[in-house]
């Protein structure tokens, strides 16, 4: 297995096996310390994540290579487009937030007779729609969370089955959309064509929708009614218009473009509009402090608020790439390979090995690709169809990152609850994943589907290059 330092030779560390995963628990111990605890914000995690790197550096044999690894996971990519995501995306929801947007919306939820657990359920829906359309879980989190969670305070909905639900709607995306990465990555290792795999992996993930839907409109309501405060104007359909802004920013999404360019002309959208309109003035947007010796406005504030998340985002991919140096996943799989023999025991294995890659990288793409191989090669020994091992792999990895409170997904949705302004409490990463009520359905279905073979037989029919293996 490469590792980031670019050689094939695995990171080794004193106490062996124990001692490569040593960092990774007191990070987990940490999260789950501040969760229980009641601490939201994600920048407690920074001091956790800094003493796990230092114990990395202790234990590892070879602490230069275990540094230059740790320093190449955090500049992959794919850390700097979430970095800059997450950045924008403050800066979107600050000047939607300020445009009176929240207020439309919540005048316009009333109109409808939307409020409680019928909001919950209607945000839910709403986030399964942008993210099948987009195939982006994170993005469908980054543009809708600012904008239908400060909403639910007026409305009476439960901030924490609120978040549930926006977080749960973005996972149906991320687990059936065609344009998915984790669609495409479990079709593709396992020879699957991407349309038979969406169109079989309905019969999965609608059951467990239609759960979620029915929880979330039974436990959403009952929160008591919040203000949205004195300096905030009564609910009118003034900045209604504003619906344009993330209707745009999701139609060049769903055009392909990059998620940088959405977001940036999503923001200058945004500004000129709400020039236009009279719902912003330029002094909120952008002005000079000069008592202070400092910059303020609209987007430095957007800005400021995304700082926290994007360095605990830089500090915890240091730490899972030390983990991947080290073949941890490439263990699990040998492991599996010598004992998967009939179809019940190829598909429970591929779940728990696929579950546990995806605990230890916190990564879907990466836990598909490090077992995609073993469940194809065994799948097909086992006569398992090709539709049929993608969809128990994906379904299984559209779980853990939207539930655990130290994977991304929910981090991120915890983080952007600080952007209600007053409205709605901040929430933590635990709170958020145990309210995602479609993961926890999801993760049912799969363990359902495996334990008494319900779909095996109703997938399609291997494909021709399983046929020909």
């Amino acid at each position: 297995m490469p590792t980031a330092a670019g050689t094939t030779r695995p990171l080794t560390f004193h106490g062996g096996l124990a001692g490569a995963l040593l960092p990774f628990a007191l990070f987990l111990t940490g999260v789950i310390w501040l969760g229980l605890s009641g601490a939201p914000d994600e920048r407690g995690f920074w001091p956790i994540l800094i003493a796990a790197l230092t114990l990395g550096i202790l234990l590892a044999r070879d602490r230069h290579r275990y540094a230059e690894t740790v320093v190449e996971g955090m500049s992959k990519p794919i850390v700097l487009l979430m970095i800059l995501a997450w950045l924008l995306a403050g800066v979107l929801g600050t000047l939607m937030n300020a445009s009176g947007f929240v207020t439309a919306l919540v005048w316009l939820a009333s109109e409808a007779g939307v409020a409680g657990g019928g909001y919950a359920a209607a945000a839910f829906l709403i986030c399964c729609l942008v993210s099948t359309s987009t195939g982006t879980s994170l993005g469908t989190i980054i543009v809708c969370a600012p904008l239908l969670y400060p909403a639910g305070g007026p409305l009476g909905a439960d901030p924490v089955v609120l978040m549930g639900a926006i977080l749960g709607g973005a996972t149906f995306g991320d687990n059936i959309s065609p344009v998915s990465d984790t669609t495409i990555a479990s079709a593709s290792t396992q020879g699957a064509a991407i349309g038979d795999v969406v169109r079989s992996r309905m019969r999965y993930a609608l059951p467990a929708a239609t759960a979620a839907l029915i929880l979330y409109s039974l436990l959403g309501g009952g929160a008591e009614v919040l203000s949205l405060g004195e300096s905030a104007a009564a609910t009118t359909p003034s900045g209604l218009p504003m619906l344009l802004v993330p209707a745009f920013v999701i139609g060049l999404l769903l055009a392909k473009r990059h998620l940088l360019e959405g977001l940036l002309y999503g923001i200058t959208f945004a500004t000129l509009l709400g020039l236009a309109l009279g719902l912003l003035s330029p002094s909120e947007i952008f002005y000079l402090d000069l008592e202070s010796f400092g910059a303020r406005g609209l987007i430095v504030s957007g800005l400021e608020r995304g700082i926290g998340v994007s360095i605990f985002t830089i500090l915890l991919m240091g730490l899972v790439a030390g983990l991947e140096a080290t073949g941890v996943t490439d263990r699990l799989v040998a492991l599996a390979a010598d004992r998967a023999r009939s179809p019940r025991d190829v598909e429970l294995w591929s779940f728990a090995t696929v579950s546990a890659a995806v605990l230890l990288t916190t990564h879907s793409t990466v836990a598909l690709l490090a077992v995609g191989g073993f469940t194809r090669d065994a799948g097909r020994r086992a006569g398992i169809p090709a539709t049929r091992r993608a969809n128990v792999l994906d379904i299984t990895v559209c779980t853990y990152p939207f539930l655990l409170p130290y994977c991304i997904p929910t981090i991120l949705a915890a983080s952007l609850t600080a952007q209600a302004v007053g409205t709605m409490p901040r929430l933590s990463a635990l709170q958020v994943g145990l309210a995602n009520f479609h993961s926890w359905a999801l993760l049912v279905v799969v363990l359902f589907a495996i334990l008494t073979g319900w779909g095996r037989s109703s997938d399609r029919a291997p494909s021709q290059a399983d046929q020909a293996g």
